[in-house]
């Protein structure tokens, strides 16, 4: 069965068809280097301050993903959440809560984000990252799955991560792909605050559970 996503996702397709044609997207383009990124691309728990980097709560693992990949494009978030006088973990959390408000402006905060939301947010707080599109994964769907993950390889490739939408039949949980590791991507997972291997293949077979909680891919955030 299709999920919500792949459903739009089909949609999608068969509008593209019979429609305008697809303009092709340009290709991703690094960004200026010097970053200094909250996480790592290494496996196993993230910490920075003695604090485990995990989502502040069930709705929040969109927000703890923004906050991560706003600190790679911009120093100032680093800076803003090391210098705190409430201390690196209060602070942290603090953040997650205050993005989860702003990317949910017309979004009911207990569903989480919306990937529109999520790609909202960044536009507008977090421009050096550059700008983001959603794109939906059909994932009964073999070509348009491999389409997707090349698409976000080429990203990765280039040093620019990639959230992650997963799920069941609904989409219930982002993650954030950070790099290669051969066949394999190193996946931040807020729940846990690890970064862990995911190898594509289960991707293709829909078995993501064991690695990040849910079997379904619904959506990647592609850099432009």
């Amino acid at each position: 069965m299709r999920t919500v996503c792949g459903l739009a996702r089909l949609v999608q397709r068969l509008v593209g068809r019979r429609g305008k044609p697809v303009v092709a997207v340009a290709a991703v383009r690094p960004l200026a280097g010097g970053r200094q990124p909250l996480l790592t691309d290494r496996v196993g728990e993230q910490r920075r301050g003695g604090v485990r980097l995990d989502q502040v709560d069930g709705t929040t693992c969109g927000s703890a993903v923004l906050v991560a990949l706003s600190a790679w494009a911009d120093p100032n978030e680093i800076e803003r959440l090391d210098s705190a006088p409430a201390g690196f973990g209060r602070r942290f959390d603090a953040r997650q809560k205050q993005v989860h408000k702003e990317s949910t402006r017309f979004w009911p905060q207990a569903l989480g984000t919306s990937p529109w939301g999520m790609v909202g947010w960044l536009r507008r707080n977090a421009p050096a990252a550059g700008p983001y599109r959603v794109r939906l994964v059909d994932d009964m769907n073999t070509p348009d799955v491999d389409d997707a993950l090349a698409a976000a390889a080429k990203a990765l490739t280039v040093g620019r991560p990639v959230p992650l939408l997963v799920g069941t039949f609904v989409p219930r949980h982002y993650v954030m792909a950070l790099g290669l590791d051969g066949e394999a991507w190193r996946v931040y997972e807020p729940t846990s605050g690890e970064v862990r291997r995911l190898d594509l293949d289960v991707v293709r077979r829909r078995k993501l559970a064991g690695v990040l909680g849910f079997d379904r891919l619904h959506a990647v955030l592609l850099p432009a």
